[in-house]
């Protein structure tokens, strides 16, 4: 007899979705790629993401602007 697989926890939102990041990784020669690994990549990108808007959005501030544009992104990733 099978054994049961523990049930799958279910994440509360992602804002990045699974297929363009799995094709990505198989893109880079990843031949298969576990679900698990694509959750870890997706959480790393949204934490990457969130710090970067925080940046720009204090540059954004000091500059006394309230529209974030590309030269705030870039200058918060540097």
């Amino acid at each position: 007899m099978a054994k049961k697989k523990a049930p799958v926890k279910k994440k509360t939102e992602t804002y990045i979705a699974k297929a363009p990041i799995r094709r990505l990784m198989k893109k880079e020669g990843a031949d298969l790629v576990a679900a698990e690994a694509l959750d870890k990549l997706i959480d790393f990108l949204e934490k990457k993401a969130a710090d970067a808007t925080k940046a720009a959005i204090k540059v954004t501030k000091d500059d006394k602007r309230k529209r974030v544009t590309s030269a705030d992104i870039r200058k918060a990733t540097r």
